[in-house]
């Protein structure tokens, strides 16, 4: 009788972990996950007959934006989790159809930060693209669109993604950098952000370097390289850890997993660390993290 009775007490706690586990993660991925091979992201919605890229989840799990070409402009859509489905894509609430606009990240807080070629004032007629930010009032409502005033140049600025502690990673033309475009962080010290720093030759190359995704603890970089020596096609994705003196070692091929003959771009790490989004063939797709990056 006790061995039954200690059974069934551990088939109980063993029900309860399996519940714990479902109910920690939020996230509805749905079927099939992928494992060593990359898939399409909701085919047929996020992963459609037109140029799709991006991917960001709200850190709840139950929104997921990315970008798609309309018109001609970039634009920003939302799928979000209707209990048993994801809905189909309709324009982000802060969007707005006469700006271009891509590349959301989605912070702890639930702030957004993307790039638009919105105007920063009425003197402003470069068109270029600028780093902005929308907050979240409730209630669906999100408040007007803030430029981001201590990253932005004269030159495009895109592709945001922010560490736990709100240090911000992003791509620039701007001028002094190692190539036509490099990566640059700007330190969040006190509420305000510091002038960019460029990530140095560790990242950055007499080629092109762009869309920056950081992970949470800031030990790990993701981003695109363009026609580096050694590479799988056009555009590959690249990463780099931070070594033991902080600094970033040199950067590495991510591997035939990700990358092919094709331009690969826009890397994504989902809040739970499971999987790993990017861009690619006009489509979203999506692979496990489980030895991706070592």
């Amino acid at each position: 009788m006790q061995y039954f009775r200690y059974g069934g007490i551990l088939i109980c706690l063993l029900v309860v972990c399996c519940f714990n586990t479902v109910s920690d993660n939020p996230f509805h991925y749905p079927s099939p996950l992928p494992d060593t091979a990359a898939l399409r992201f909701l085919p047929g919605m996020v992963s459609a007959d037109s140029l799709d890229f991006n991917s960001a989840f709200t850190r709840d799990g139950n929104t997921f934006y990315f970008g798609r070409t309309i018109n001609r402009r970039w634009q920003i859509l939302q799928c979000t989790w209707e209990g048993d489905r994801w809905s189909k894509p309709a324009p982000a609430p802060f969007t707005e159809p006469q700006y271009s606009q891509a590349d959301p990240f989605v912070t702890k807080d639930g702030r957004i930060f993307f790039i638009s070629t919105r105007p920063r004032d009425v003197q402003d007629t470069s068109r270029d693209y600028d780093i902005w930010f929308v907050r979240p009032l409730g209630n669906g409502k999100w408040s007007a669109p803030e430029n981001v005033t201590a990253v932005n140049s004269d030159s495009t600025e895109y592709f945001v993604s922010l560490a736990d502690n709100g240090n911000m990673y992003f791509s620039s033309y701007r001028k002094g950098g190692y190539g036509d475009d490099d990566l640059y962080v700007s330190r969040l010290v006190n509420g305000k952000y510091t002038t960019p720093e460029n990530l140095g030759p560790a990242v950055n190359s007499a080629a092109m370097e762009h869309d920056p995704c950081i992970s949470g603890d800031e030990k790990l970089l993701l981003f695109t390289a363009v026609d580096r020596p050694g590479g799988y096609g056009s555009a590959d994705i690249f990463y780099t850890r931070r070594g033991k003196d902080g600094k970033w070692l040199p950067a590495q091929n991510a591997g035939g997993r990700v990358n092919k003959s094709t331009y690969e771009y826009c890397s994504y790490l989902t809040p739970d660390g499971r999987y790993y989004f990017f861009s690619s063939e006009e489509d979203v797709k999506w692979i496990s993290t489980k030895g991706l990056f070592r």
